[in-house]
Formats: C-alpha cells, sequence, structure tokens
C-alpha cells in the first residue's frame, strides 16, 4: 500500500499536460498490440483512466497526461469507503437486461416479483446453494435462473431434467436449495435449453457461478448475504421505478 500513495503524490507533482490524444500516443508505441478501448480523466486529479478490453472483461489502467507512468490497481474513497474503479468496472460490464433470452431461464417468482434478479447458476456450486438459501429469505421476487452445470458437467441431465420435471420450480428448488441435492425422477429426454445457456453464459463472459444480473444490467460474481442481497435489489427497484 505505501507505492500508492508515492505514485500519486508523484502524479500530482506533474504539470497538466497532456492528455487522451498523447496517451493513446504513448501507449501505442510502448504496447503496440494492446488495443486501447477509451481514455478519461479519472476521478483523482492528474489521473487519466485507460480502458481496455480483454477476454476476461473490461480493464483499467492510470497514467499521467503523457503515460510516463502506469498504475494498475484501484481507487479508494476514503471518504465513503467506495472503490472507484470496482464502480467504474461494474458499469463496464454491465448488459442490456432486455437483450437477456429469458424463454431460456426457469422463472421463479413469489409475491408480486418486483425485485428482479437473473443468474447463471450451477446445482453443485457450494456458492450456488447458499445464495439459492439466501433468495428463500427474500420476498416479493422474480428471478430468471439460466442453468449453467459447468462445476459437474456429468451431472449436467440433473439441470435438463428440471426443465422436464412437471413442476420446474419445485423441482429446481429441490436439486439447488436443499441440504442435499435431490435430482429429478422424470429424466431428462425432453428439448431443453441447457446447452443454449451454455453457449450464452461463453458469449456473456460468465467465468464462474453464480453469476448475477441485476435489472440495470449490472453483474455480481460471487454470493452475496441476504441482506447485502436485499438492500441491492431493493435500490435498484427504486431507480427503475424512478425512471418509469
Amino acid at each position: 500500500m505505501r507505492f500508492f500513495p508515492c505514485l500519486v503524490a508523484l502524479l500530482l507533482a506533474l504539470p497538466a499536460l497532456g492528455g487522451e490524444a498523447e496517451i493513446r500516443q504513448a501507449l501505442r508505441a510502448k504496447f503496440p498490440n494492446v488495443r486501447v478501448d477509451g481514455v478519461q480523466p479519472a476521478a483523482v486529479p492528474g489521473l487519466f483512466e485507460v480502458r481496455m478490453q480483454t477476454q476476461e472483461g473490461p480493464q483499467l489502467l492510470y497514467t499521467d497526461g503523457v503515460a510516463n507512468f502506469i498504475f494498475d490497481g484501484s481507487i479508494i474513497d476514503l471518504r465513503s469507503g467506495r472503490n472507484l474503479t470496482q464502480d467504474r468496472l461494474q458499469k463496464l460490464s454491465a448488459i442490456e437486461f432486455s437483450s437477456l433470452p429469458l424463454d431460456l431461464a426457469l422463472k421463479v417468482q413469489r409475491g408480486n416479483g418486483k425485485r428482479v434478479l437473473a443468474m447463471f447458476t450451477d446445482p453443485y456450486c457450494p456458492y450456488c446453494r447458499r445464495l439459492e438459501q439466501a433468495l428463500l429469505q427474500i420476498d416479493d421476487i422474480t428471478i430468471y435462473v439460466f442453468m449453467f452445470p459447468v462445476i459437474r458437467p456429468d451431472l449436467a441431465d440433473h439441470s435438463r431434467a428440471v426443465w422436464c420435471a412437471p413442476d420446474r420450480v419445485k423441482a429446481w428448488l429441490e436439486l439447488a436449495a436443499t441440504d442435499k441435492p435431490k435430482a429429478p425422477q422424470g429424466g431428462a429426454s425432453c428439448a431443453n435449453p441447457v446447452d443454449r445457456v451454455l453457449e450464452l453464459g461463453r458469449s456473456l463472459r460468465v467465468r464462474g457461478t453464480p453469476t448475477l444480473f441485476f435489472a440495470n444490467g449490472e453483474r455480481a460474481g460471487g454470493g452475496m448475504p441476504a441482506g447485502q442481497l436485499r438492500s441491492k435489489l431493493d435500490e435498484i427497484a427504486g431507480l427503475t421505478s424512478a425512471k418509469k
């Protein structure tokens, strides 16, 4: 951590020269094989944000006005405690929620369904199972479950069998939200979307389960405690309502 304040102090001491064109030119000369998608002033005076697209998604670096120095790390606003780099990456990796092919998802709705969430999940992923149990504590929610069986591909037919079950929601919860998975008994011979969901997940750069997509398009990886997840869903539902 001692490196960061020293670097910032150095950058702040530099004259406010240069800008996007100079940064692009300098980076192109030093890293000819790297594609820069965008350059803009960062939240810290004297720093510029450099945006690149990688196989893992958007990546951010920071530099001075003429790209003499590069900083690879996060900017933290100590006043609010917010990770500004993480906030930016969330926005940059967001999708249009309406673009999701929801017909490939299992729809779970409780109450009025005003809290909306889509998730790529595997019933044999421990974090996914904990998330499923946390979601059971949240009412008035609509969950679009994209079954993404990558942890135990040898058991992918269990997810396919959920789609073939007479009561898909019941079959899914018994498989994914109980202490021990209970596989559906009816088999997996019906037409089901699991293979298409696997392709969809790869196209959206879903690298792990669970991966969540909120109604505003933001994505989040890993499990969330029920309280934190409820707060996030409430915040986004409020923002969505305000726009209507």
